[in-house]
């Protein structure tokens, strides 16, 4: 019987390590090692470690899934490091680059990094591949992509239907990626537009917060979808201003993970935002949290980002003020509502075709 396209690409197993025991971490562990490949599981905490190696249950993360046998588990990266055809780095963004450093002895040409943290470095503004790229240099920049799309990871681990993307500078790397994570109930697309999948699966967290804050005051299904779209034009806005296809933010990583992460009863950012609604501060949120809410650096890497940039963003704008100046959102709310009128249109001037019907070329530049 002959091999489907998919098939064929499938590559043999691979022999691979996830950085990162969180609950993302934990669920593609279980992903991977169910499509036949030999997977390392790396926890921070050597106590994790052994607690998994005993019982194949996260003390902390998705306690309730059972990690296959096969599944190696170590607190030790000079065991989960060297000798890799694959690292999946699933750590929180801030702390890519601290594992990248401590990984880069057993970095080698041949190696395929994924990174699954979404997030903007805050000291830099960098994305987590550009991170990991300046880092791990032994790596060619062709062979260090992403795994993005709206995935949480509790629907992943129950084998709940989830699509999402593989992006990386080479189309032939991103291809490598999805054979190695598509499953029966996890598919994988692949975008060739890797910083537009990175801005989108980043800004997004910043957006879920706005949602989270949106229900935390009471209010209604429209300011939500008002929020998530107007949410998704800032998105655009920074993401075409770095260089990105516009077409990425009406997929999987642009919408379909804004969408994930604003509704969604699993999203972390959109928890610390109602808790913020409700007249929480971030501080008293935080530390009641096993799990980090990535939106909340982000939101002040993405603030900078954009006044670096000059680009108008401002529901980022009325966060930033909201997590780390003290503005009330309900202020935030009506200072976003009475902001001069604007087009709908997003795209700045200079990227536009055509003027709109009826308007001449002088008439359009007009600022939206």
């Amino acid at each position: 019987m002959r091999a489907t396209a998919s098939q064929a690409r499938r590559p043999a197993g691979r022999n691979l390590t996830i950085f990162g025991a969180g609950s993302w971490g934990t669920a593609l562990s279980v992903l991977l090692a169910a499509n036949g490949h030999q997977v390392t599981l790396w926890a921070r905490r050597p106590e994790v470690a052994a607690h998994i190696r005993r019982t194949r249950h996260n003390p902390t993360y998705l306690t309730e899934v059972e990690l296959p046998v096969s599944i190696s588990v170590t607190a030790a990266l000079e065991e989960a490091a060297p000798e890799r055809d694959v690292w999946v780095v699933a750590t929180p963004a801030q702390a890519v680059r601290a594992l990248a450093e401590q990984l880069r002895p057993w970095a080698h040409a041949g190696l395929i990094v994924v990174s699954v943290a979404k997030g903007l470095e805050i000291v830099t503004l960098k994305t987590t591949t550009q991170v990991l790229a300046e880092v791990l240099t032994e790596v060619p920049r062709e062979r260090i992509g992403v795994l993005y799309g709206p995935s949480h990871a509790e629907e992943v681990a129950a084998g709940m239907p989830t699509t999402v993307v593989a992006a990386a500078p080479s189309c032939a790397i991103a291809e490598e990626i999805q054979a190695m994570f598509m499953a029966p109930t996890f598919r994988v697309y692949v975008n060739p537009d890797l910083i537009g999948v990175e801005i989108a699966g980043s800004v997004k967290n910043v957006m879920a917060l706005a949602a989270g804050m949106s229900d935390g005051v009471g209010f209604g299904d429209n300011a939500k979808a008002a929020l998530i779209t107007r949410g998704l034009a800032e998105i655009q806005r920074l993401g075409v201003r770095l260089g990105a296809n516009p077409a990425t933010f009406a997929g999987l990583a642009g919408i379909g993970d804004l969408v994930v992460t604003c509704m969604s009863r699993h999203s972390r950012n959109r928890y610390v935002g109602e808790q913020i609604g409700r007249g929480r501060t971030l501080e008293e949120v935080q530390r009641e949290m096993q799990m980090i809410a990535e939106g909340v650096p982000t939101t002040a890497a993405v603030y900078r980002l954009a006044r670096q940039l000059g680009v108008e963003m401002p529901i980022t704008e009325a966060v930033y003020q909201i997590l780390f100046e003290g503005k009330k959102p309900a202020e935030a709310v009506r200072e976003l509502m009475t902001r001069e009128a604007k087009y709908e249109d997003w795209l700045p001037r200079t990227v536009m075709a055509e003027p709109p019907d009826g308007l001449s070329a002088s008439e359009s530049v007009s600022s939206r």
